[in-house]
């Protein structure tokens, strides 16, 4: 390989060794330390280049990017501060086992602890947040240190899809010259006759992976507990991003289908849409109104969990108060259940689990459907109360922001991805997504739950898929993230936001907090009198303004047309609560 420099050669090798290892995407936020990696990735023609003005937005939107694809996205930046607006996506990576690899330039060693501008300690900056970090050599044109160049850069990008998935950083040392200036003798013409200089065919070092499988024994034992029981219950939390990880719909409900025990799917977990949500017989397969009945039907007697935490609280404390033997499957081995009352952990995958229990359970058919029945028709009230609850949410004299949610699930095109604001909306999402028989990705940041780099992470999903992409955000989270909306244009991402505007931080009148005033307004609530249609204007973005009881079909008509919506729906939060709690009122009335 020729190369004008030793920063040139570099940067030149990372990018082949990592797009022959299969990386196909980018995010890279300009910077001077970093030019050798930027000029080498934006010249390869097997990688798709995202180019942000600041950090941050860029570390959600390959954050975002990754969580959709399950593959690594890579980042690259300058040194200093930059390389610390990372963080947050790295620490969510990190929660939430997304793939990513941090590239960050560096000055190099001798300038270090020394007052050199832009300087500050790289090495292992991310701290245990990373599956593996290293810091590369300085660049040098000797062929034992480009061999082990080409092979840092094979095991970071394998280390991003291992076991448990998630981000690795290496940081990257470079002198001057940077940029690709011609420094006599730095490379010798020769060197790229060389197998550290020419690369193998293809990724210069192969990984070669196995997965934790489920032995036989221990899938009869699982499958016996759940044959046996009277109650069974499978719980499906947030999905994890990789494909070894991911549950295949139908495999679960197959499982589901020989135990009569019904499928509790989260929002995130990639079970509650799509054709599996119902049997054969009509009864539903797949459960979704968990959130206003779990607390007053029978209590399960064994469970089965995939994984991360739901995002449901009753749910959560309704697994944490049940005399049940829980199996929870985790193919990492790490534990991922915080009440600390699951009896079993099953380090496997879900795919072996799944076909290990349907190769050991030995009746085809369930005689016994009550308990099936009995969580059919609290699911039946649930949705019944919902809709009313939503239609009378829907006047313009009562809106109520679980309308919203309702509408924005039930008129999403199929296929669609939907990516969800943490706080109050991915709650609503949970209480008032039904279940439908459409093709629905739907995301959120749910590892360290922040409203941090929403709209970036949501264009970044909305990058690598080709269909309507839908994003529900609060106020507050579309505030904090605003620079991420330059990647409408920059990275032609197409959108409809819909945008929740409840003055504030709404979430924060469920807590007991909200009794004391002061200090709730001013110090929680913070409400911020923000105009938000001037701010979509400064990005080139379509601004609505819609009153509740016109949402739906403001809603339709943006997802029919071109460019990014933003659509503006203004609520009392204080009121929404009040709705929330009166639905779970009535539906734990109807089931008494």
């Amino acid at each position: 390989m020729h190369a004008p420099n030793r920063a040139t050669l570099w940067g030149r090798i990372l990018a082949d060794e990592l797009a022959a290892g299969g990386l196909e995407a980018v995010c890279i936020a300009p910077g001077s330390r970093s030019t050798p990696l930027t000029v080498a990735f934006a010249e390869h023609d097997d990688i798709d280049v995202y180019s942000h003005l600041d950090e941050r937005s860029a570390a959600y939107f390959a954050l975002g990017r990754a969580r959709r694809t399950g593959e690594p996205t890579a980042l690259i930046c300058t040194s200093g501060t930059a390389a610390a607006n990372f963080h947050p996506a790295v620490l969510e990576a990190n929660q939430a086992r997304v793939p990513m690899l941090v590239l960050t330039a560096d000055r190099p060693p001798e300038l270090r602890d020394s007052g050199a501008n832009q300087t500050v300690d790289q090495v292992k900056l991310y701290g245990d947040a990373v599956r593996w970090a290293a810091e590369l050599p300085v660049p040098e044109a000797d062929e034992r240190t480009v061999r082990s160049l080409r092979t840092t850069a094979a095991r970071a990008l394998s280390e991003t899809v291992g076991v448990e998935p998630g981000p690795v950083h290496l940081n990257c040392p470079f002198r001057k010259p940077l940029e690709p200036l011609e420094v006599p003798d730095a490379v010798p013409d020769s060197f790229g006759e060389t197998l550290a200089g020419r690369g193998r065919e293809g990724a210069f070092v192969e990984t070669v992976r196995g997965n934790r499988t489920l032995e036989d024994d221990r899938a009869a034992e699982i499958a016996s507990a759940l044959e046996a029981a009277e109650r069974p219950l499978v719980v499906a939390g947030p999905a994890d991003p990789t494909a070894a990880q991911t549950l295949e719909a139908e495999s679960v409900v197959s499982v589901a289908e020989r135990l009569g025990a019904p499928i509790l799917a989260d929002p995130l977990s990639g079970l509650r849409f799509g054709p599996h949500v119902r049997h054969a017989d009509g009864l539903p397969a797949v459960f979704g109104g968990y959130d206003t009945y779990i607390n007053h039907i029978d209590e399960p007697d064994v469970v089965l969990r995939f994984g991360a935490s739901p995002t449901s609280k009753p749910l959560r404390h309704a697994l944490r108060d049940a005399a049940a033997r829980q199996f929870v499957v985790d193919p990492a081995g790490a534990w991922r259940e915080a009440t600390f009352t699951a009896t079993d952990l099953v380090a496997a995958t879900p795919e072996s689990v799944i076909s290990g229990i349907l190769e050991s359970l030995e009746s085809d058919s369930v005689s016994d459907t009550v308990w099936l029945e009995q969580i059919a028709e609290a699911e039946r009230r649930h949705w019944d109360l919902a809709a009313d609850a939503c239609e009378r949410g829907s006047l313009e004299a009562d809106p109520f922001e679980g309308a919203v949610l309702r509408d924005v699930f039930a008129h999403a095109p199929d296929p669609a991805t939907i990516f969800v604001s943490n706080s109050m909306p991915i709650r609503d999402a949970d209480r008032f997504g039904q279940p439908r028989a459409s093709e629905l990705t739907v995301l959120a940041n749910r590892g360290a739950s922040g409203i941090d780099g929403i709209e970036s992470t949501a264009l970044g999903a909305g990058s690598a898929a080709d269909e309507p992409l839908v994003l529900v955000t609060g106020d507050l989270a579309f505030y904090h993230d605003a620079n991420g909306l330059l990647a409408v244009d920059r990275c032609d991402v197409d959108a409809t936001i819909v945008l929740l505007d409840n003055d504030g931080g709404g979430i924060f009148h469920k807590l007991p907090i909200a009794q004391f005033e002061p200090p709730f307004t001013d110090q929680f609530k913070t409400p911020h009198g923000i105009e938000f249609e001037p701010l979509s204007e400064a990005y080139g973005l379509e601004f609505a303004r819609v009153r509740p009881h016109e949402f739906s079909g403001a809603y339709r008509d943006s997802l029919e047309r071109s460019g990014t919506q933003v659509l503006s729906v203004s609520f009392d939060s204080e009121e929404s609560h009040r709705r929330r709690e009166d639905l779970a009122e009535r539906t734990r009335d109807a089931i008494r």
